[in-house]
């Protein structure tokens, strides 16, 4: 998609010349003197322009705003690389637009180059030793469990492994609340050396 240039042999008409010095002044001011009216003015005139042509590169709409005004916020911080003895300012701004576009399109291509190898690698599998642990924890807690009195046990399945409220336990096994708690806080330190990682053998 090219950029909007007259042609070789067209003399662009004295209005967009007039436009053109204005706009390279207004460059001129954002770099000299960070002149936020300028920028303004520049931004009026050309936001709207390059989302349009954003999105004749095929960009939908949302993204080719995204785009526009980054290209803007661009146009801001490297006013001062513009030389009106090089370039129109419209081609400079328009060139600027072209270019995130390409970077836009390469960072997405190499997304998804990663997303298809990430899909093709195939996960990689457990350490035996980190399996065997985990087994070992397991068969110690439940070993550990089996050696809790029956009434701290019962409080132990409705909390942990029903995630039962400590109140709702209380109701369901007909004892006061602060019962529930001193049963949990006994069972706690006889599990305690399984479920703290300090107590659990490498």
């Amino acid at each position: 998609m090219g950029l909007p240039e007259a042609g070789p042999a067209a003399s662009p008409p004295a209005s967009t010349v007039v436009l053109e010095d204005v706009h390279a002044r207004h460059l001129q001011a954002i770099a000299t003197q960070g002149d936020r009216a300028a920028y303004a003015a520049l931004f009026r005139h050309y936001a709207p322009r390059l989302k349009s042509y954003l999105m004749t590169t095929g960009l939908p709409a949302m993204e080719a705003e995204e785009l526009a005004q980054e290209a803007m916020l661009t146009i801001w911080r490297k006013a001062s690389i513009f030389d009106p003895a090089r370039a129109r300012a419209a081609t400079w701004i328009f060139t600027i637009a072209r270019n995130l576009r390409i970077d836009a399109a390469r960072r997405s291509r190499a997304a998804d180059a990663a997303l298809a190898q990430e899909s093709l690698t195939p996960a990689e599998p457990e350490q035996a030793d980190e399996v065997l642990s985990a087994l070992e924890v397991a068969d110690r807690l439940r070993a550990t469990l089996a050696t809790l009195p029956p009434d701290q046990l019962a409080v132990v399945r409705l909390s942990f492994f029903e995630d039962a409220p400590h109140p709702d336990i209380a109701r369901r096994l007909g004892i006061p609340l602060g019962t529930v708690k001193s049963r949990l806080r006994l069972a706690m330190a006889r599990l305690r050396g399984l479920i703290d990682p300090v107590g659990v053998k490498p």
